[in-house]
């Protein structure tokens, strides 16, 4: 019995393992989309300094408006990316939970035939004493 549920905390740890992963990797993602957000708040101030100057450079407008599609198309790729992730996530906190389902289960188990032995030991015990009492007494 303590075999098996050995197997099972240690798939249980298995499992907590990879869902700190994913989670870990969910976290960083999410920065990363900070980032994106940031660099286009950024990019957005920059340009609108550019278009209220008095020297207009029609150029340079024109990266900041291109390097701000591309921050746009960045930020939705990485809104996906997280909701990839995030899916992910919750399977991996179904599999732990169910792991830690089964290691309670066993737990549960071990603990009630621990009871029975030592129910079942103290019942022997009694009945060998009383053996020795009633031996005694028929010799006296």
């Amino acid at each position: 019995m303590q075999v098996v549920l050995d197997m099972r905390e240690k798939e249980l740890e298995e499992r907590q393992m990879e869902m700190a992963k994913v989670l870990a990797a969910l976290n960083s993602q999410r920065e990363k989309l900070q980032n994106i957000v940031l660099a286009e708040e950024k990019n957005r101030d920059e340009l609108e300094a550019l278009c209220t100057s008095e020297n207009i450079d029609i150029a340079q407008i024109e990266s900041h408006r291109e390097f701000g599609l591309k921050l746009i198309n960045d930020e939705k790729n990485q809104e996906r990316v997280i909701l990839n992730t995030e899916a992910i996530l919750k399977k991996k906190q179904e599999e732990v939970t169910k792991a830690h389902q089964k290691v309670e289960v066993l737990k549960k188990l071990k603990e009630k035939q621990e009871k029975e032995y030592y129910k079942e030991f103290l019942h022997s015990e009694m009945k060998e004493i009383d053996d020795i009492t009633s031996a005694r007494f028929r010799l006296q």
